[in-house]
């Protein structure tokens, strides 16, 4: 029963050994990572942001204004296309009426 402690203890000891060296890995690792997002920020200074942050809503708003001009556009090619099938059925009815009159014998 004694050899049973003894065998949970080390066990315990080596798997607290391991956990240790684990937490010191991922220390390391978050502060490599923290050192990363410091050199990203660093990179940027508010006036980027600033000017990054207008570009955006400028691009925003322009896209904005092309879907609308665009919409505007279909809606006047819609409109076009009508007017052309209108005016196609009252030439084929002139030209009938026309063609109507020159084979019809005169009173």
């Amino acid at each position: 029963m004694e050899a049973s402690w003894r065998e949970r203890a080390l066990n315990t000891e080596e798997a607290l050994k391991n956990t240790n060296a684990e937490v010191v890995n991922q220390r390391e690792r978050i502060a490599e990572l923290l050192g990363q997002i410091a050199a990203l920020q660093g990179e940027w200074t508010d006036a980027d942001v600033v000017r990054v942050t207008t570009a955006n809503v400028a691009l925003q708003r322009e896209v904005r204004a092309l879907t609308a001009e665009r919409e505007r556009l279909t809606k006047r090619l819609a409109a076009a296309r009508d007017n052309a099938r209108f005016a196609d059925k009252r030439i084929a009815a002139l030209e009938a009426q026309i063609a109507e009159q020159l084979t019809s014998p005169s009173s």
